[in-house]
């Protein structure tokens, strides 16, 4: 238990976000957060990033308590996340549930709640304990034309407090598809010095979010991201990352785009996933 403690509290990238671990037991978890700007986008609201991170990490507290250190390295192979409710200048809390607990998969539930108690986001993951298995054989991203033309709308949002703290870079981001950097290191990191699982997912749901902009153009819009689905396909090495991000399909309002996230140096996807994005005046 202490372990796990230490892997919440002194990651770096969690530790940049303040998590700081209230309740574990073999079957439930409780992590707190509590406000930052430095975890808001503009208007104080906190970035969804945050909510998927708590997802992510909640969910693995949980499976580590249950299946015990030897059954790692652990990875959240699937998660999919709804965005409920804004919250505002808000400290937040993650309560994770076991479901179920198989040989190496576990089965969590996880709902991210203010203090007053207003759901904001709700959560199911699949975590996989490798049981010490060779590290996976992974797939070299697709990648795009090597197009580098960020728009008017790429250098303003990565300005946004969460955003800029990530360093993350709009490469490109034109024609529904969108192509962002981020670094895997600093405050971006794992206890064990590769890139956080939660970074990882922030950077896909930002990804999955420019490319849809980039398929409308900035307008007076007002725009969220109503569900993220989610993979990790292994644990995230230590290098920096490149995420691609393509509009498949819209109805006006809403946008399905596909993001993938892959090393900078090998081309290889640790993550995909689909996000859903409505953008409406």
């Amino acid at each position: 238990m202490d372990a796990i403690a230490r892997w919440v509290e002194e990651s770096p990238y969690t530790a940049a976000l303040g998590m700081r671990l209230t309740k574990l037991d073999e079957i439930s978890a409780s992590i707190a957060l509590p406000f930052s700007n430095a975890n808001a986008n503009p208007g104080r609201a906190l970035h969804g990033g945050c909510a998927a991170s708590l997802a992510a990490v909640g969910a693995q507290c949980v499976s580590r308590a249950a299946m015990g250190a030897g059954a790692g390295p652990f990875h959240t192979a699937s998660v999919q996340i709804n965005y409920l409710a804004a919250a505002i200048g808000e400290a937040v809390h993650a309560h994770a549930r076991l479901l179920r607990r198989g040989k190496d998969l576990s089965f969590v539930e996880i709902d991210v709640a203010t203090e007053d108690g207003k759901s904001i986001a709700h959560a199911t993951a699949l975590v996989r304990a490798r049981q010490g298995a060779e590290p996976a054989s992974l797939s070299v991203a697709a990648g795009d034309d090597g197009s580098a033309d960020p728009g008017s709308l790429g250098p303003h949002v990565v300005k946004a407090p969460y955003m800029a703290a990530r360093r993350i870079v709009v490469e490109h981001m034109q024609g529904g598809n969108s192509r962002l950097t981020m670094p895997g290191s600093g405050a971006n990191a794992d206890l064990d010095g590769g890139a956080h699982e939660g970074a990882v997912l922030a950077l896909l749901d930002t990804t999955g979010a420019m490319a849809a902009w980039a398929h409308t153009g900035p307008g007076p819009y007002k725009a969220s991201t109503p569900s993220m689905q989610a993979q990790i396909l292994a644990p995230p090495s230590a290098q920096d990352l490149v995420a691609y991000g393509r509009v498949v399909q819209s109805d006006g309002a809403i946008f399905w785009a596909h993001a993938e996230v892959a090393g900078r140096d090998d081309g290889r996807v640790f993550a995909r996933g689909t996000v859903i994005y409505r953008i409406v005046t």
